[in-house]
């Protein structure tokens, strides 16, 4: 099961605060955008808070549209949404909101905080215990591969949106400004300070809602090592994609590449048999597009739908050789190559021998797949 598709939602004033040092909370979005975002709720297989929020705000966390709850319900889902909260200290209210309406619930604690929790909160809440801290990419994990979530919908607080960010575990930003200034040094900001990814996210849409502004955001800078972020599989998408738009081949596979700076900049793409060439492949096409000085590419990602070969007879080198001595250190793909046309193919070896951090995201296979099924047996072609 792939980890979760992340989406960060929040609604900040102009300049740029959650809310106030008011005793109540401040509502900084109108009845237009509560219920967009009881629709993006609605779409969503779990919801996730963070533990201060939880105590802050005390919300419900629900859909509230009866038309949207039975749409899933027709589909085959919970009639509400996983919610879900995080806690390293179990420090948590039995008689909060979030307890008592809506559906399932679990929390991700530490084994102290699963103790401490332990028969304090109702008995149809799951306590999953990670061990002596809380990291996020298991929290991911467990959701995708345990609780079967595709999509998680974060709202909050800063302090949970600031850590998926800087460990690039974000898919999507969904950003709300509202027309007003709070001003006050010591509210509430929706991100920290930290490092966070390089380079500019890319705007995928923007409207008015009501008196409020949405913006979508999506990162783009490449992970870092074998760790893989969410802009990696992103871009691993766009490899799948151009491997559709190979011209079709009986004797050799359609592959899709992308090189990408480490600042998110798309250098180069390629496809295996571009420009009527019968026997270039997709990071030959993509690399041949690039000076061999230009600096970005020791730092850059090449994305490829398909492992680079190691060995091939139509030209001298291969495609892990070429990746090699191009300089670039890192490579993300999503399929091993079979035995159709070469036996024992091991590119992710050579590149792996070389010191190129290789990471393999399997659960974008079947895209690689499709534009090569008829390549396949039956039995692997899914």
């Amino acid at each position: 099961m792939a980890r979760p598709y992340v989406l960060l939602s929040a609604a900040v004033s102009l300049d740029g605060f959650l809310d106030d040092t008011g005793p109540e909370r401040l509502l900084l979005s109108g009845p237009e955008d509560f219920d967009r975002v009881d629709e993006v709720r609605a779409g969503s297989d779990a919801i996730l808070i963070g533990a201060g929020t939880l105590r802050t705000d005390n919300p419900r966390l629900l859909v509230y549209s009866a038309e949207r709850r039975a749409a899933r319900l027709a589909a085959g889902l919970p009639e509400y949404p996983l919610k879900v909260t995080v806690s390293a200290s179990g420090d948590l209210d039995p008689e909060a909101r979030f307890w008592h309406t809506g559906g399932a619930k679990t929390v991700y604690t530490t084994d102290k905080g699963a103790r401490r929790l332990s028969g304090l909160l109702p008995a149809d809440v799951e306590v999953v215990a990670l061990g002596p801290d809380v990291e996020w990419r298991a929290v991911l994990d467990h959701l995708g591969d345990v609780k079967g979530v595709r999509r998680l919908m974060v709202e909050g607080g800063g302090s949970v949106h600031t850590r998926l960010l800087q460990q690039g575990l974000a898919d999507e930003v969904q950003l709300v400004v509202a027309p007003l200034f709070v001003g006050e040094p010591d509210a509430p900001r929706m991100f920290g300070h930290g490092a966070y990814p390089p380079g500019r996210m890319r705007l995928v849409e923007t409207r008015a809602v009501g008196d409020v502004v949405l913006m979508r955001y999506v990162p783009t800078a490449p992970g870092a090592g074998r760790l893989a972020s969410a802009a990696d599989r992103r871009w691993l998408e766009v490899a799948c994609e151009l491997a559709a738009h190979c011209p079709p081949s009986e004797t050799a596979f359609s592959v899709g590449a992308v090189v990408v700076a480490a600042d998110g900049t798309e250098l180069a793409r390629g496809h295996s048999r571009e420009g009527g060439d019968p026997v270039v492949h997709a990071e030959e096409a993509a690399l041949a597009k690039l000076d061999p000085a230009d600096p970005r590419l020791a730092s850059a990602t090449v994305y490829s739908s398909l492992e680079p070969c190691s060995r091939r007879a139509s030209r001298p080198a291969p495609c892990a050789r070429l990746i090699i001595e191009a300089g670039v250190r890192r490579v993300v793909t999503a399929w091993r190559e079979p035995d159709t046309f070469v036996a024992s193919a091991d590119g992710n070896a050579v590149l792996t021998a070389a010191g190129v951090d290789v990471v393999l995201l399997p659960e974008y296979e079947d895209r690689a797949k499709a534009p090569n099924a008829h390549l396949l047996p039956p039995a692997a072609r899914s």
